[in-house]
């Protein structure tokens, strides 16, 4: 509402024309092979993701662009090398004087605008990972957190076959606002994990495993039938899906500190 009251006073000053109020209240942008969601920013607080397995490099490519024209940050997950390079070179030849970022163990390419101020929250989510076969996907909730404005501290290689390096390492994943712990194998670090902290954990099975562990299928359920209380669990090697959900958690978190600080002035 606050942007249509704005869009609407801009037209009853003669400072935008109807024709262009129009199209920035329109909701979608239709490509064709593609209907973008242009106003879940106003609705959820962070654009739409372009999803790049299953697509062409030229279809990344062409939402990657008309994201752009909407917003200051646009992230594509599960891109290959391969489109990578492509997509790369066109947006650098397009828009020369801007910064584009790929993270090739992530599969993630971004953008964030020269212009865009970031105002980092005042706690911080921890990504825990049991081995170093995961950290793909830990690496993909931990970006997808921090273009979401969010602090990450990354623990990596602390499964349980040892111990003790999660206990070395507790003080820092309790510190956290949110913990999201990546594991494939049997998933047990989850509720390891589960067990010591009193912070919301978001648990991620991986695919990573020998033949028994059916390609995460055994840390999904693992992770589903966690004893430990405080325990979500996302999909199978679903990082984004982890680092936005414990974005959301800590927008929250900050929203209501911001009120309540307001309420005291």
């Amino acid at each position: 509402m606050n942007k249509l009251n704005q869009i609407l006073k801009e037209v009853e000053k003669g400072n935008l024309t109807a024709e262009l109020a129009a199209r920035l209240l329109k909701p979608t942008e239709e490509l064709g092979y593609a209907s973008l969601d242009i106003q879940r920013e106003e609705r959820t607080g962070f654009p739409e993701v372009i999803f790049g397995e299953g697509k062409t490099a030229d279809q990344i490519l062409g939402i990657f662009l008309k994201l752009m024209e909407h917003h200051q940050k646009v992230l594509a997950t599960r891109v290959d090398k391969e489109k990578a390079t492509y997509v790369l070179g066109k947006l650098n030849e397009l828009h020369n004087k801007e910064t584009f970022d790929y993270k090739e163990e992530a599969r993630t390419l971004y953008w964030i605008a020269r212009d865009y101020t970031n105002e980092k929250k005042t706690g911080y989510i921890a990504v825990v990972c049991a081995g170093t076969s995961d950290l793909p996907i830990a690496e993909e909730a931990a970006i997808t957190a921090e273009l979401m404005g969010n602090k990450v501290e990354r623990v990596y290689d602390i499964g349980v076959a040892g111990l003790h390096r999660l206990l070395n390492k507790t003080e820092i994943i309790e510190g956290a606002d949110v913990i999201v712990v990546v594991a494939g194998m049997e998933g047990a670090l989850a509720s390891v994990v589960g067990g010591l902290v009193s912070k919301p954990v978001i648990a991620v099975p991986t695919s990573v495993g020998y033949g028994a562990s059916l390609n995460g299928i055994a840390a999904l359920l693992a992770m589903l039938s966690s004893c430990a209380s405080g325990v979500t669990v996302v999909n199978i090697d679903n990082g984004f899906g982890a680092g936005y959900f414990a974005a959301t958690v800590t927008n929250t978190i900050d929203r209501v500190v911001k009120d309540r600080r307001g309420r005291n002035v």
